[in-house]
């Protein structure tokens, strides 16, 4: 079995040494690789790698200009970007340009695996010619989806399920990553088409 490959680009030594622990603790058979820059990450002559960790803040082209790159290179790999500066326009502007998900580098260890799991596992189905399976998400993703697709903010969401704005924000930016979408209109429609949602 062919392990699965992360590049993470990240100006940062010690974050990428410390994500990239984590990573090899958390998934089997993984490898992980680094590069400092995106210019790095461009001279790379491997094969496409399985998943792209970018951080929106490098030395050089910054991620975001980056993200078009990097997919003209490797053009089925998925990229996840990585932030402190976590918001809502930034996430926006990341997604509209071709990221996969996002995640602040603020959140939680868990939550940070939770998002790449998700990315990797969707990714492995989509290599796999079985029957399309009806969409899960945990009952408080449905519940928040459902109240996006009823137009609300995320500080009115949070309000009406009792959560904090940057924990329905980590939800939204899920369901977009779940739904495969750019844009919180662009959910609500998928929702409704795949019959998530009334």
């Amino acid at each position: 079995m062919l392990p699965t490959t992360i590049l993470l680009i990240d100006d940062h030594a010690l974050f990428r040494s410390g994500l990239s622990m984590v990573l090899r603790s958390d998934i089997a058979n993984v490898q992980v690789l680094e590069a400092g820059s995106l210019e790095e990450a461009m001279r790379n002559p491997m094969n496409a790698p399985n998943m792209l960790l970018l951080d929106i803040q490098l030395q050089g082209l910054n991620g975001l200009d980056g993200i078009a790159l990097l997919k003209r290179k490797w053009t089925q790999t998925p990229i996840v970007m990585l932030a402190s500066d976590a918001t809502q326009d930034t996430m926006r502007r990341a997604l509209e340009r071709g990221a996969t998900a996002f995640i602040s580098k603020a959140e939680t260890t868990g939550k940070i695996l939770a998002v790449i799991r998700q990315v990797l596992c969707r990714e492995t189905a989509a290599e796999k010619p079985v029957e399309k399976e009806a969409p899960r998400l945990t009952p408080r993703q449905c519940e928040v989806l459902d109240l996006l697709c009823q137009g609300l903010s995320n500080k009115v969401i949070g309000k009406r399920l009792g959560l904090s704005e940057n924990t329905v924000r980590w939800h939204v930016q899920a369901l977009l990553a779940f739904l495969q979408v750019a844009s919180r209109s662009e959910a609500a429609y998928a929702a409704r088409r795949s019959g998530l949602v009334n």
